[in-house]
Parts: C-alpha cells; structure tokens; sequence
C-alpha cells in the first residue's frame, strides 16, 4: 500500500507545473453542468496532501453550488502566494498562515482574505523510522552524524517546514555545523524514506501532521524539548483579496467548514488511498456519504 500511495504522489508532483498560465486544469462539474457564477480558480501543491485533499472538497462543494472551478496545480509555495496575491489564484485551500508560512504572510497578507481555519491542530516534526530504538529526541541527533551521512531530508525549498528547520530548529540544537538540510521535493523525501526503511537504515526526515505518510511509514515523531519547531496551529483558507465581495455565496459556504480529526483524517484517506487512486472527486462523494454532517452547509447532493 505504502508503495502504491507513493507512486500516486509522485505522479501527482510530476504532472504539477511552477508557471501559473497553461498549467489549470477545469474540474468539470460534480453534478455534470456548468456553472452559471463564476470561475474560481484554486491553487495547491499535489505534494501536500492537506491542500490536495480540501481543493477537492472545495472543487465539489462550489461546483453544486454553481461555480466553474479550476485546479491549479503548483510545485512552490513561493509561486502560490505570489499568485494568490495577484489574483492569478483564487483560493488556497490549505494555508499553513499563522507560523509556518509566516514570512509570506509578511509579504503578501494585507493582499490577502482569511477565509478562517478548518482545521486547528497541524504541528512540524522531524522524524525517524520506529526501529531507531536508541532515537527519540531531537538532541539524541548530537554527534550521530555520520549516521545519518550528515543528511536530514527535507522538502521543497520554499516550504515553511524547510526554513523552520533550518533557520530555527538546527541552530537551536547545534546540528548545524554538523548537518545539512537536503531539499529537493516531498516525493523524493518520501522516496528516499521508503528506501532507507526498505534496507532498514538510518534516516530522519522532515515531516508534518496532518500528513498520510504517518501511518502508512513506521516513523516517530522526535521529541522536541525545546520547542524548535513551533507549537500546533490552525490550517486556513485563504483567499485573494476581495474574493467575499465577488464571490458571497462561495465565501460563506468556505467560512463554514471546519474538520476535526476523524473527519479531516477520513477525507485525507480516501483521496489519497488506493480504493480511489486517481478519481479524487469519487473519493470526495465517498466522503460526503460517510460525513453528511461533517460541517454547516455541507451540500451532499
């Protein structure tokens, strides 16, 4: 399952594009009609299953409401924000604003609309597979570089979790003269994850929560005493500016939604999991069927 889930991944980041003209793709209407409101163009990182997951919740709920939606899918979050900001991007469905992602909000929020938080629990770790039995804790990464080939693995570069750990967490920690942060994309980390597992070697990654590749690896979080990467927060719905005033009914039916862990966790399964590999909008009716009460407004048919 791990191997099929992550084929799955890999593709969906190798279809993604980094330009934001001739990269959309039109979702085509959940109830078979075309919508008579608008477009609304939503942009998130395949990668990233958080966003992957919700901009396909969005796609079906807005579609019955009658929006045209289109997917736009990215490999950065750099280009994202930036599209958000110029209105090249309508909605991102997924937004890690209030820590992780704290220096685009800097540079980008007061051209932005919070849409409000859908879920409020998403944490940063670093992580190590379960057979590291002499591995617990950040500070047991002291001194055991050679280990690890001097190698934590990350993500894209761009991601708030790369200049978390690198900035803040590696400094407050002293693995910094002694490690360096290989970035590159999350399907190769996971690549390189399952690997090292597959031979039972030393490896440790840069993970999140909510985020599949928890349960489907035999990884455990590092405990983090000294509080490196950042305390739990909320994920957002974020908008560009102005996107209430044009788009009311869309806005309102966004604002209601908000997950707890069950509901978030199930969702997340099925649009990444095997039963409905490659039929994302099946997954999310399949969803819809099994938490008809998931949150206010929730259009089931």
């Amino acid at each position: 399952m791990i191997k099929r889930k992550l084929t799955g991944i890999l593709a969906l980041g190798a279809a993604a594009s980094l330009a934001l003209v001739g990269c959309s793709s039109d979702g085509g209407s959940a109830n078979g009609d075309g919508g008579d409101k608008g477009t609304i163009t939503l942009g998130f990182l395949p990668s990233w299953t958080d966003g992957l997951s919700t901009a396909y919740l969005l796609e079906n709920q807005l579609e019955k409401l009658g929006y045209d939606v289109e997917m736009e899918e990215l490999t950065e979050a750099a280009v994202l924000y930036t599209g958000l900001a110029n209105g090249d991007i309508d909605v991102y469905p997924s937004a890690w604003s209030e820590k992780t992602h704290a220096t685009y909000m800097e540079q980008y929020g007061d051209q932005l609309e919070d849409l409000g938080a859908y879920y409020d629990n998403a944490v940063l770790t670093i992580a190590v597979p379960e057979y590291m039995d002499d591995v617990n804790s950040i500070e047991d990464l002291v001194g055991q570089a050679d280990r690890f080939d001097g190698e934590i693995i990350g993500i894209e570069p761009s991601a708030g979790l790369t200049e978390q750990t690198e900035t803040v967490m590696m400094p407050e920690y002293g693995l910094d003269g002694d490690y360096s942060l290989v970035t590159s994309s999350t399907a190769t980390m996971l690549a390189t994850l399952q690997e090292k597992i597959d031979n039972e070697e030393d490896v440790v990654v840069t993970l999140w929560r909510p985020f599949w590749a928890n349960d489907a690896f035999p990884v455990k979080d590092l405990e983090d005493p000294k509080g490196a990467m950042g305390e739990p927060e909320a994920l957002h719905f974020l908008a560009t500016g102005g996107f209430s005033e044009q788009y009311p009914e869309a806005a309102e039916l966004i604002e209601s939604i908000q997950l707890d862990d069950a509901a978030y966790g199930s969702l997340e399964a099925l649009v990444t999991g095997d039963e409905y590999e490659g039929d994302p909008e099946g997954a999310v009716e399949a969803w819809l069927a099994e938490h008809p009460d998931a949150f206010p407004g929730l259009i089931a048919d």
